[in-house]
Protein backbone atom coordinates (compact mmCIF):
# COMPACT_ATOMS: atom_id res chain seq x y z
CA UNK A 1 0.00 0.00 0.00
CA UNK A 2 2.71 2.66 1.36
CA UNK A 3 4.69 1.78 -2.46
CA UNK A 4 1.10 2.71 -4.45
CA UNK A 5 0.57 5.77 -2.09
CA UNK A 6 3.66 6.75 -3.22
CA UNK A 7 3.00 6.39 -7.05
CA UNK A 8 0.15 8.51 -6.66
CA UNK A 9 1.25 11.16 -4.30
CA UNK A 10 0.93 14.02 -6.94
CA UNK A 11 -2.42 12.79 -7.85
CA UNK A 12 -3.30 13.46 -4.10
CA UNK A 13 -1.02 16.53 -3.93
CA UNK A 14 -3.58 17.70 -6.63
CA UNK A 15 -6.83 16.74 -5.26
CA UNK A 16 -6.11 18.41 -2.16
CA UNK A 17 -5.14 21.46 -3.05
CA UNK A 18 -8.31 21.57 -5.54
CA UNK A 19 -10.22 20.78 -2.40
CA UNK A 20 -8.84 23.90 -1.21
CA UNK A 21 -9.59 26.43 -3.78
CA UNK A 22 -13.10 25.11 -3.80
CA UNK A 23 -13.69 25.60 -0.29
CA UNK A 24 -12.37 28.90 -0.57
CA UNK A 25 -14.40 29.77 -3.56
CA UNK A 26 -17.76 28.40 -1.38
CA UNK A 27 -16.70 30.22 1.27
CA UNK A 28 -16.53 33.79 -0.82
CA UNK A 29 -19.61 33.04 -2.28
CA UNK A 30 -21.80 32.64 1.00
CA UNK A 31 -21.97 28.96 1.57
CA UNK A 32 -22.42 28.21 5.23
CA UNK A 33 -19.38 26.53 6.73
CA UNK A 34 -21.03 23.10 7.78
CA UNK A 35 -22.11 22.38 4.39
CA UNK A 36 -18.42 23.08 2.85
CA UNK A 37 -17.15 20.89 5.63
CA UNK A 38 -20.14 17.99 4.76
CA UNK A 39 -19.21 18.45 1.02
CA UNK A 40 -14.87 18.01 1.48
CA UNK A 41 -15.48 15.02 3.65
CA UNK A 42 -18.10 13.75 1.32
CA UNK A 43 -15.50 14.42 -1.67
CA UNK A 44 -12.40 13.14 0.42
CA UNK A 45 -14.03 9.60 1.35
CA UNK A 46 -15.10 9.37 -2.08
CA UNK A 47 -11.46 9.62 -3.59
CA UNK A 48 -10.00 7.31 -0.54
CA UNK A 49 -12.85 4.46 -2.03
CA UNK A 50 -11.48 5.26 -5.27
CA UNK A 51 -7.40 4.32 -4.46
CA UNK A 52 -8.31 1.36 -1.45
CA UNK A 53 -10.67 0.30 -4.71
CA UNK A 54 -7.91 1.00 -7.45
CA UNK A 55 -4.97 -0.44 -4.95
CA UNK A 56 -7.00 -3.60 -4.73
CA UNK A 57 -7.01 -3.98 -8.26
CA UNK A 58 -3.78 -3.33 -9.15
CA UNK A 59 -2.87 -5.63 -6.30
CA UNK A 60 -4.43 -8.45 -7.99
CA UNK A 61 -3.21 -8.19 -11.25
CA UNK A 62 0.28 -7.76 -9.58
CA UNK A 63 -0.49 -10.98 -7.86
CA UNK A 64 -1.61 -12.68 -10.89
CA UNK A 65 1.29 -12.19 -12.85
CA UNK A 66 3.57 -13.18 -9.75
CA UNK A 67 1.71 -16.41 -9.95
CA UNK A 68 2.29 -16.38 -13.85
CA UNK A 69 5.96 -16.26 -13.74
CA UNK A 70 6.56 -18.40 -10.44
CA UNK A 71 4.35 -21.32 -12.17
CA UNK A 72 6.35 -20.84 -15.49
CA UNK A 73 8.97 -23.51 -15.94
CA UNK A 74 10.68 -21.80 -19.46
CA UNK A 75 10.51 -18.04 -17.98
CA UNK A 76 11.48 -16.29 -21.52
CA UNK A 77 8.05 -17.14 -22.46
CA UNK A 78 6.82 -14.91 -20.10
CA UNK A 79 5.76 -12.22 -22.88
CA UNK A 80 4.08 -14.72 -24.53
CA UNK A 81 1.57 -15.04 -22.06
CA UNK A 82 0.84 -12.43 -19.58
CA UNK A 83 -2.12 -9.65 -21.19
CA UNK A 84 -1.32 -7.00 -23.18
CA UNK A 85 -1.80 -3.83 -20.21
CA UNK A 86 -4.15 -1.56 -21.18
CA UNK A 87 -2.13 1.74 -19.65
CA UNK A 88 0.17 4.04 -21.16
CA UNK A 89 3.64 3.39 -19.57
CA UNK A 90 3.12 -0.51 -18.75
CA UNK A 91 2.14 -0.96 -22.55
CA UNK A 92 6.00 0.81 -22.74
CA UNK A 93 7.12 -1.56 -20.21
CA UNK A 94 5.48 -4.24 -21.89
CA UNK A 95 6.91 -3.58 -25.47
CA UNK A 96 10.49 -3.67 -24.21
CA UNK A 97 10.15 -7.12 -22.36
CA UNK A 98 8.54 -8.27 -25.61
CA UNK A 99 11.74 -7.31 -27.69
CA UNK A 100 13.99 -8.96 -24.57
CA UNK A 101 11.92 -12.22 -24.84
CA UNK A 102 12.30 -12.10 -28.56
CA UNK A 103 16.32 -11.28 -28.23
CA UNK A 104 16.45 -13.88 -25.49
CA UNK A 105 15.18 -16.74 -27.81
CA UNK A 106 17.19 -15.83 -30.63
CA UNK A 107 19.94 -16.07 -28.22
CA UNK A 108 19.02 -19.46 -27.05
CA UNK A 109 18.52 -20.79 -30.43
CA UNK A 110 21.70 -19.72 -31.41
CA UNK A 111 23.63 -21.45 -28.50
CA UNK A 112 21.19 -24.37 -28.74
CA UNK A 113 22.70 -24.91 -32.96
CA UNK A 114 25.96 -24.09 -31.78
CA UNK A 115 25.89 -26.80 -29.38
CA UNK A 116 23.96 -29.44 -31.41
CA UNK A 117 27.41 -28.83 -33.69
CA UNK A 118 29.74 -29.62 -31.15
CA UNK A 119 28.10 -32.72 -29.56
CA UNK A 120 27.59 -34.13 -33.45
CA UNK A 121 31.37 -33.21 -33.42
CA UNK A 122 32.59 -35.18 -30.59
CA UNK A 123 30.05 -38.19 -31.44
CA UNK A 124 31.73 -38.62 -35.05
CA UNK A 125 35.09 -37.93 -33.07
CA UNK A 126 34.92 -40.50 -30.60
CA UNK A 127 33.65 -43.06 -33.13
CA UNK A 128 36.16 -42.37 -36.02
CA UNK A 129 38.68 -42.64 -33.72
CA UNK A 130 37.72 -46.19 -32.36
CA UNK A 131 38.63 -47.36 -35.64
CA UNK A 132 42.73 -47.18 -35.29
CA UNK A 133 42.01 -47.54 -31.32
CA UNK A 134 40.60 -51.00 -32.46
CA UNK A 135 43.23 -51.67 -34.73
CA UNK A 136 45.96 -51.14 -31.96
CA UNK A 137 43.97 -53.48 -29.42
CA UNK A 138 44.63 -55.82 -31.98
CA UNK A 139 47.79 -55.59 -33.00
CA UNK A 140 48.53 -55.47 -28.93
CA UNK A 141 46.25 -58.67 -28.41
CA UNK A 142 48.94 -60.69 -31.33
CA UNK A 143 52.04 -59.58 -29.80
CA UNK A 144 50.86 -59.74 -26.35
CA UNK A 145 52.22 -55.81 -25.31
CA UNK A 146 50.58 -55.19 -21.77
CA UNK A 147 52.17 -51.74 -21.55
CA UNK A 148 50.08 -50.49 -24.90
CA UNK A 149 46.84 -52.68 -23.71
CA UNK A 150 46.88 -50.28 -20.58
CA UNK A 151 47.68 -47.35 -22.17
CA UNK A 152 44.65 -47.77 -24.76
CA UNK A 153 42.21 -48.85 -21.94
CA UNK A 154 43.22 -45.54 -20.50
CA UNK A 155 42.48 -43.89 -23.54
CA UNK A 156 39.51 -45.67 -23.83
CA UNK A 157 37.79 -44.95 -20.71
CA UNK A 158 39.02 -40.99 -22.21
CA UNK A 159 37.27 -41.10 -24.78
CA UNK A 160 33.62 -42.46 -22.92
CA UNK A 161 33.99 -39.53 -20.92
CA UNK A 162 34.40 -36.86 -23.09
CA UNK A 163 31.23 -38.74 -25.40
CA UNK A 164 29.21 -38.88 -22.23
CA UNK A 165 30.01 -35.12 -20.85
CA UNK A 166 28.82 -34.12 -24.32
CA UNK A 167 25.73 -35.79 -24.18
CA UNK A 168 25.45 -35.69 -20.02
CA UNK A 169 23.03 -32.05 -20.93
CA UNK A 170 20.63 -33.81 -23.06
CA UNK A 171 20.11 -37.03 -21.31
CA UNK A 172 16.12 -36.56 -21.56
CA UNK A 173 16.25 -36.99 -25.41
CA UNK A 174 18.78 -40.18 -25.43
CA UNK A 175 16.88 -41.99 -22.50
CA UNK A 176 15.45 -45.34 -22.67
CA UNK A 177 14.20 -47.22 -19.47
CA UNK A 178 14.36 -50.70 -19.74
CA UNK A 179 14.36 -54.22 -17.53
CA UNK A 180 18.00 -54.80 -16.46
CA UNK A 181 18.92 -57.70 -14.85
CA UNK A 182 22.32 -56.53 -12.49
CA UNK A 183 24.27 -60.06 -12.69
CA UNK A 184 24.11 -59.80 -16.67
CA UNK A 185 24.96 -56.06 -16.14
CA UNK A 186 27.84 -56.58 -14.19
CA UNK A 187 29.39 -59.71 -16.45
CA UNK A 188 29.25 -57.13 -19.54
CA UNK A 189 31.16 -54.60 -17.57
CA UNK A 190 33.79 -56.97 -16.15
CA UNK A 191 34.37 -58.39 -19.63
CA UNK A 192 35.71 -54.82 -20.49
CA UNK A 193 38.29 -55.39 -17.62
CA UNK A 194 39.28 -58.80 -17.77
CA UNK A 195 42.93 -58.14 -19.49
CA UNK A 196 43.28 -54.98 -16.47
CA UNK A 197 41.80 -57.47 -13.64
CA UNK A 198 44.06 -60.27 -14.58
CA UNK A 199 47.18 -58.27 -15.02
CA UNK A 200 46.86 -56.99 -11.66
CA UNK A 201 45.51 -60.30 -10.36
CA UNK A 202 42.49 -58.49 -8.79
CA UNK A 203 40.23 -61.08 -6.61
CA UNK A 204 36.14 -60.34 -7.67
CA UNK A 205 33.35 -61.10 -5.19
CA UNK A 206 30.71 -60.90 -7.00
CA UNK A 207 27.13 -61.86 -4.93
CA UNK A 208 23.21 -61.35 -4.32
CA UNK A 209 23.11 -59.63 -8.15
CA UNK A 210 19.69 -61.60 -8.91
CA UNK A 211 17.88 -58.30 -9.08
CA UNK A 212 16.00 -56.42 -11.63
CA UNK A 213 15.99 -52.57 -11.94
CA UNK A 214 14.34 -50.03 -14.31
CA UNK A 215 16.19 -47.25 -15.78
CA UNK A 216 18.61 -46.60 -19.17
CA UNK A 217 21.13 -49.26 -19.80
CA UNK A 218 23.82 -47.46 -21.29
CA UNK A 219 23.89 -44.09 -18.83
CA UNK A 220 23.71 -46.99 -16.07
CA UNK A 221 26.60 -48.74 -17.32
CA UNK A 222 28.87 -45.34 -17.76
CA UNK A 223 28.67 -44.94 -13.99
CA UNK A 224 29.06 -48.06 -13.27
CA UNK A 225 32.46 -47.96 -15.68
CA UNK A 226 33.61 -45.32 -13.88
CA UNK A 227 33.21 -46.70 -10.31
CA UNK A 228 35.00 -49.73 -11.10
CA UNK A 229 37.55 -48.19 -13.17
CA UNK A 230 38.65 -45.83 -10.48
CA UNK A 231 38.55 -48.92 -7.54
CA UNK A 232 40.87 -50.49 -9.88
CA UNK A 233 43.18 -47.73 -10.56
CA UNK A 234 43.62 -46.71 -6.79
CA UNK A 235 44.18 -50.76 -5.22
CA UNK A 236 47.39 -50.92 -3.96
CA UNK A 237 47.11 -53.48 -1.58
CA UNK A 238 48.93 -57.53 -1.37
CA UNK A 239 45.50 -58.55 -1.75
CA UNK A 240 43.45 -56.40 -4.32
CA UNK A 241 39.75 -57.45 -3.64
CA UNK A 242 36.46 -55.83 -5.37
CA UNK A 243 33.46 -56.66 -3.82
CA UNK A 244 29.70 -55.80 -6.30
CA UNK A 245 26.85 -56.99 -4.61
CA UNK A 246 22.85 -55.33 -4.20
CA UNK A 247 20.51 -55.00 -1.32
CA UNK A 248 17.18 -54.37 -1.73
CA UNK A 249 14.78 -52.19 0.41
CA UNK A 250 10.85 -51.59 0.65
CA UNK A 251 11.51 -48.80 -1.76
CA UNK A 252 14.63 -49.35 -3.87
CA UNK A 253 17.72 -51.36 -4.77
CA UNK A 254 20.86 -50.74 -4.26
CA UNK A 255 24.56 -51.72 -6.23
CA UNK A 256 27.34 -51.62 -4.00
CA UNK A 257 30.41 -51.23 -5.54
CA UNK A 258 33.46 -51.70 -2.95
CA UNK A 259 37.09 -52.20 -2.86
CA UNK A 260 40.09 -52.67 -0.51
CA UNK A 261 42.28 -49.88 -1.87
CA UNK A 262 44.14 -46.63 -0.83
CA UNK A 263 40.85 -44.98 0.51
CA UNK A 264 39.63 -41.49 0.66
CA UNK A 265 40.40 -39.18 3.09
CA UNK A 266 37.36 -37.64 5.40
CA UNK A 267 38.07 -33.92 4.32
CA UNK A 268 38.23 -35.17 0.69
CA UNK A 269 35.14 -37.30 0.85
CA UNK A 270 32.07 -34.18 0.45
CA UNK A 271 33.84 -33.43 -2.28
CA UNK A 272 34.84 -36.11 -4.85
CA UNK A 273 31.29 -35.34 -6.81
CA UNK A 274 32.41 -31.87 -7.75
CA UNK A 275 33.62 -31.24 -11.20
CA UNK A 276 37.23 -31.07 -11.77
CA UNK A 277 38.44 -32.20 -7.96
CA UNK A 278 41.37 -34.86 -7.69
CA UNK A 279 42.48 -35.75 -4.43
CA UNK A 280 45.91 -35.14 -3.71
CA UNK A 281 46.85 -38.75 -3.51
CA UNK A 282 45.50 -39.62 -6.42
CA UNK A 283 47.77 -36.72 -8.75
CA UNK A 284 50.29 -39.20 -9.34
CA UNK A 285 48.21 -41.19 -11.78
CA UNK A 286 46.36 -38.84 -14.72
CA UNK A 287 42.71 -37.93 -13.65
CA UNK A 288 40.24 -35.45 -15.05
CA UNK A 289 38.33 -35.34 -12.32
CA UNK A 290 35.18 -35.52 -14.88
CA UNK A 291 34.66 -39.10 -13.73
CA UNK A 292 32.95 -38.96 -10.70
CA UNK A 293 31.17 -35.07 -11.44
CA UNK A 294 29.46 -37.39 -14.42
CA UNK A 295 28.31 -40.13 -12.19
CA UNK A 296 26.50 -37.69 -9.83
CA UNK A 297 25.28 -35.57 -12.63
CA UNK A 298 23.71 -38.71 -14.63
CA UNK A 299 22.01 -39.93 -11.43
CA UNK A 300 21.00 -36.80 -10.57
CA UNK A 301 18.93 -36.78 -14.29
CA UNK A 302 18.45 -40.72 -13.92
CA UNK A 303 16.39 -39.81 -10.66
CA UNK A 304 19.10 -42.81 -8.82
CA UNK A 305 20.98 -41.75 -6.11
CA UNK A 306 24.65 -42.28 -5.09
CA UNK A 307 27.01 -42.15 -2.59
CA UNK A 308 30.50 -42.58 -1.30
CA UNK A 309 31.66 -44.31 2.28
CA UNK A 310 35.46 -44.55 2.62
CA UNK A 311 37.92 -45.36 5.24
CA UNK A 312 41.52 -44.27 4.63
CA UNK A 313 44.10 -46.72 3.66
CA UNK A 314 40.84 -49.31 4.32
CA UNK A 315 38.14 -49.12 2.15
CA UNK A 316 35.90 -47.78 -0.21
CA UNK A 317 32.44 -48.18 -0.73
CA UNK A 318 30.03 -46.37 -3.65
CA UNK A 319 26.69 -47.24 -3.61
CA UNK A 320 24.11 -46.37 -6.51
CA UNK A 321 20.42 -46.32 -5.24
CA UNK A 322 17.46 -46.99 -7.69
CA UNK A 323 14.15 -46.51 -6.77
CA UNK A 324 11.73 -48.77 -7.19
CA UNK A 325 8.99 -47.49 -9.48
CA UNK A 326 4.93 -48.34 -10.57
CA UNK A 327 6.89 -50.88 -12.81
CA UNK A 328 7.95 -53.04 -9.78
CA UNK A 329 4.41 -53.88 -8.62
CA UNK A 330 3.42 -55.01 -11.94
CA UNK A 331 5.27 -58.03 -12.26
Amino acid sequence: MTKYLEQRIWSIIFYLSFLIVLSIFLLIVGISVSLIVLLVVTLISIYIVFLILEYYNKKKHHDEIIKIVDDLEEKYLLSEIIKKPKSLENEAYYYALKKASIAMNNKISEINSKYKDYEDYIESFVHEIKTPLSALSLYADNTNNNEIKKELFKIDNLLEQVLFYARSENTEKDYFVKEINLEDLIHDILLNYKDYILARKNTLKIHDLGKIVYTDEKWLKFIIRQIIGNALKYMNKEENILEIYSTEEKNSITLCIKDNGIGIEKSDLPRIFEKGFTEKKKKKEYSTGLGLYLCKKLCERLNLNIEADSVYNEYTTFKIILPKTKIYNRK
